[in-house]
């Protein structure tokens, strides 16, 4: 990570030390450090992308469900910003919605579109918005918030992004969550963090690597996410009556956060949806398998 990206958390470093946690664990935390890219709809800096705009897939791509959130210019994401092997070039999609799931399924995907592919404009009506064809639309709140989805550019801004979480679910059945391993203070230094972190990274809404977050961060919201993805399979699986076993997903601590969107929408603020994917998918350039997962504390 740039050097100038670690000099940004000598708030965090006073902070911390201040509360008398020992140097050692703070240089310690500090060493987790990750680069992210944080995009927002203002400023001078390069345009990477689009919140909304045309939906524009290749011909043989499903209609999606769930409606565009943005679409991302892979190539003007470099990986020493955002920390992920991205795609060099081509399109990301991004697609998801502030909804609560049945049995963990994901409310979103991602749709990669690689550079030179042809494309066409689709003018989908989402079935999540709109409801499915034949069937009565009672989805009046559905199309209020879809309505509210932004439509702007999107512009990069390099950033800093520490663990907001201090607990990792136990390893033995029906025990308590643990710190951290490695950090026994962990509480102490997220705490620090997270009343830090304000004036460390940079206001946007939509986050591309980094740590995830929402407003009752304690766990990694990454591993959360990923083990609705493994409930969520062994769901269809059981519906499908193939073996749940037959094809299973990376273990929680194999997959990462491809972005997060802070919501703030009327009627979900103080929500967030999450992008994650196996860390080996993305080097892959495989998104079938990515998992959108919602949060949102009303």
């Amino acid at each position: 990570m740039a050097p100038d990206l670690f000099r940004r958390l000598a708030p965090f470093r006073e902070e911390a030390l201040r509360r008398g946690i020992p140097l050692q664990d703070v240089e310690r935390w500090i060493a987790t450090a990750r680069p992210s890219g944080t995009l927002v709809t203002r400023g001078e800096g390069l345009v990477v992308g689009r919140f909304g705009g045309p939906l524009m897939l290749p011909a043989d791509v499903p209609d999606p469900w769930y409606p565009l959130l943005a679409t991302l210019d892979c190539a003007a994401l470099p990986e020493e910003v955002t920390g992920l092997p991205l795609p060099v070039d081509g399109h990301l999609l991004l697609f998801g919605f502030p909804e609560m799931t049945y049995y963990s399924a994901s409310t979103g995907e991602v749709v990669y579109v690689p550079a030179g592919t042809p494309v066409e404009e689709r003018k989908t009506k989402y079935p999540c918005v709109y409801g499915e064809e034949g069937h009565e639309f009672e989805g009046d709140e559905m199309l209020s918030i879809y309505e509210e989805f932004p439509q702007d550019e999107l512009r990069l801004s390099a950033d800093v992004s520490l663990p907001y979480h201090f607990l990792v679910p136990s390893p033995e059945p029906g025990q308590e969550d643990a710190l951290l391993p490695g950090h026994p203070r962990a509480w102490e230094l997220a705490e620090a963090w997270a009343d830090t972190c304000g004036g460390i990274i940079v206001d946007g809404p939509l986050h591309i690597g980094g740590y995830a977050f929402h407003e009752c961060t304690e766990t990694d919201p990454v591993t959360d996410a990923a083990r609705e993805a493994e409930r969520a399979r062994r769901h269809r699986a059981a519906g499908a009556n193939e073996s749940v076993d037959a094809v299973e997903l990376p273990a929680p601590e194999e997959w990462t956060l491809l972005a997060q969107w802070d919501i703030g929408l009327t009627g979900r603020e103080g929500s967030t949806l999450h992008w994650v994917i196996p860390r080996q998918d993305l080097a892959e350039r495989r998104f079938d398998r990515a998992h959108v997962s919602f949060f949102w504390n009303p």
